[in-house]
Order: C-alpha cells, then sequence, then structure tokens
C-alpha cells in the first residue's frame, strides 16, 4: 500500500504522523511511503532522514493527497485537507468530531474511510491510541497551569508547590483516567496538594493505593465538585466520554465560587471541554480570563514537545498502521478494537457516541463495512 504523511498544518503542531523509525517498518513490510517535504521538520527530521528511511518525497500535500491510499496524520483533517479526500481513501489520525460538525459533513462529503485514533479500543475496553497523548496532556497540564498562576499571567502569583511554611497550591483534577492520573503525578511532584474527583470507586481505589495517600480522592457529585471548586486554585478538567463531546461539568455561575485568578486547564477541549466557558486557544495565545478565572484551553497541548510525542504516538499507532497497510479495510473486520475507531465509512457516520453528538443517523460499522 502507498502510505502519505502531510505537513501537519494546525497552527502550532509540529508533530508528524509517522517518524523515520516508522517509516522504515513501513518500509520493511513491503509498502511505499510518500512524505511531505518538511513534514518531519518539527521533531527535528529533515527530509534526507526519511529518504534514508526508504521513503519518497512530495513536493506539497497535494502530491500525498493524491498518491496515497491512506494518509496518516496527528491532528483531524482541516478544511483544505478534507477536500482533498476521496473514496476509497483511508484516513487514519485523531479526529475528534463530536465537536466539529463541519469536519464531519466535510469527511461525510469526502466518501473516505476515517478512523480515529481516539475511539480505537483493546481487549479490556481501553483507548491505547489515546494513552500517549493523554500522558503527555496531563503532565503538560500541570506545567501549564503553574505558568499561568503567575502574577505577570493575570493568576494570583502563587507558587505550585509553595516554599516551607507556605501552603502550596490546591489542585483539583476532575476525572481519575489517563489524563487525571499523570496530572496528579506531576502535582504531587512538585509538592501541590491534589484532590482527584472521579464517578468509579475502583478507580479512586486504585489513585488511593498507586499515590499511597498523597492524593485526596472524592466520589464525583454536585456537591463535592461545588465544595471542590471553592477551594481550588487550579482545576483540570479530564473527564472524558470516548467518541462523545465532553461532559459540561463546570457551569459559568460555578465561576464565582472561585477564588479569583485560579486556573482552570480545561484538557479535554478537543472535545469540546468540561467547562461551559471554554474554547479553543493556540500556544501562542493559551490562556484567557472570563470572570476573574484564567482558562488554559490549548487543543494540541502534545504539540508543544512534537519529539517526545510523535515518539510516544508512532509507538502505539505503528502496530495498527501495518494492519491497515496490509489488509486495507478488511482489517477493520477482523480487529472489533479497529473497528471501534471507525467514525466515518462512505458517507456514513459509524460510530453511535459521534453520530448522537451531531444529531445525525448512526450505521453498524459492518454493515457500513459490507455496503
Amino acid at each position: 500500500m502507498q502510505l502519505g504523511v502531510p505537513t501537519e498544518i494546525k497552527r502550532h503542531e509540529y508533530r508528524v504522523g509517522l517518524t523515520p523509525g516508522s517509516v522504515r517498518e513501513c518500509v520493511v513490510h513491503g509498502h511505499q511511503v510518500l512524505v511531505q517535504s518538511g513534514a518531519g521538520a518539527g521533531i527535528g527530521a529533515d527530509d534526507a532522514a526519511y529518504v534514508a528511511a526508504g521513503a519518497q518525497i512530495a513536493p506539497d500535500a497535494a502530491s500525498v493527497f493524491a498518491g496515497a491510499d491512506m494518509i496518516v496524520k496527528v491532528k483531524e483533517p482541516q478544511a483544505s485537507e478534507w477536500a482533498q479526500l476521496r473514496a476509497g481513501q483511508i484516513l487514519f489520525t485523531y479526529l475528534h468530531l463530536a465537536p466539529d460538525p463541519h469536519q464531519a459533513h466535510g469527511l461525510i462529503a469526502s466518501g473516505c474511510t476515517a478512523i480515529a485514533y481516539e475511539t480505537v479500543t483493546d481487549a479490556a475496553g481501553h483507548l491505547p491510541l489515546l494513552a500517549p497523548m493523554s500522558e503527555v496532556a496531563g503532565r503538560l497540564a500541570i506545567e501549564a497551569a503553574g505558568q499561568a498562576l503567575r502574577r505577570h499571567a493575570g493568576g494570583m502569583g502563587l507558587l505550585l508547590g509553595g516554599v516551607p511554611g507556605v501552603q502550596p497550591a490546591r489542585v483539583v483534577i476532575i476525572g481519575g483516567g489517563v489524563v487525571g492520573t499523570q496530572a496528579a503525578r506531576m502535582a504531587v511532584g512538585l509538592g501541590a496538594e491534589v484532590t482527584i474527583i472521579d464517578r468509579s470507586l475502583a478507580q479512586l481505589r486504585r489513585l488511593d493505593d498507586q499515590f499511597a495517600g498523597r492524593v485526596r480522592t472524592r466520589a464525583a457529585s454536585r456537591a463535592v465538585l461545588e465544595d471542590e471548586l471553592r477551594r481550588a486554585d487550579v482545576v483540570v478538567g479530564a473527564a472524558l466520554v470516548a467518541g462523545a463531546s465532553a461532559p459540561r461539568l463546570i457551569t459559568r455561575a460555578d465561576l464565582a465560587l472561585m477564588v479569583p485568578g485560579a486556573v482552570i486547564v480545561d484538557v479535554a477541549i478537543d472535545q469540546g471541554g468540561c467547562a461551559e466557558t471554554s474554547r479553543p486557544t493556540t500556544h501562542d495565545n493559551p490562556t484567557y480570563e472570563v470572570d476573574g478565572i484564567i482558562h488554559y484551553c490549548v487543543a494540541n497541548m502534545p504539540g508543544a514537545v512534537p519529539k517526545t510525542s510523535s515518539a510516544a504516538l508512532n509507538n502505539a499507532t505503528l502496530p495498527y498502521v501495518l494492519a491497515l497497510a496490509a489488509r486495507g479495510i478488511n482489517a477493520l473486520h477482523d480487529d472489533a478494537g479497529l473497528r471501534a475507531g471507525l467514525n466515518v465509512h462512505r458517507g456514513l457516520i459509524t460510530n453511535a457516541a459521534v453520530a448522537q453528538a451531531l444529531g445525525l443517523a448512526h450505521h453498524d460499522p459492518l454493515a457500513a463495512l459490507a455496503s
């Protein structure tokens, strides 16, 4: 199969769909890889590194989209990219369609087969292709919060870990999954006072064991959330429903409960955000203020550390890339977890959560593949 790797064009997105090492593996397995010139610049991989790995270099994105049977990306296609997709072509990338009807309709119109990293599952029902970027984003969330708390950035002027004799920052993490766990790990390491809120008592027990009492765990309820917001200096929004819009847990009225200058880091912004007042921001303008509360809502947080992020992502995605390259859409028949990643096929929405969020008809993926 001919694989295509275009340069990412979302603002301040420096990751790449396939690293030179991944390209080499694809070539060893008998596939051809067409890489847009400069696609690896953000990770320090020049065109020569890709040629050495066995890739062909394309002068522009149009050549990649026209020549490839499967497009391997990182971020969701932008309007100029989905317009170049075609029927029978496979797109393998993060999509986050639930809050993005324009992209969804663009993919429907293209007739392509769009497989989303974020809804692929493993045998245990986990999200193996979302996990590595969630790990990165969770860790970055605490770094971002520390920056946003600084007085010159509009924050209250508080050091996350405090110093001896001074109260550290109170960090409240909503959601105890991968993002929340990694955020807690970073915050605890810096000396912050950390509370994790989650609906799952089993997960709270695991977190309590993992952190050996260094974090507080609380079962989620409206009363608990309001109580924690009143005391929080930092709130990390890490709640996720696979494929669906993120649950809106923090209303604008809730901001009045919070300490002026407190920070919300909404890691769920790719899926619409956990806070009613969240809207996507960029790395060059990452924060804004609503009712005295600082919001950090960068929609591609791992793009800030592309060398780490691209390597971590490729570690997870490469086996699926090879499976799709070897068997095409037949790989979706063979692997139920990979099939869970199918969001759009030949103009049909095949993910129930996405369909519900967009108010569109849902089609069974196996039936769609057979059509």
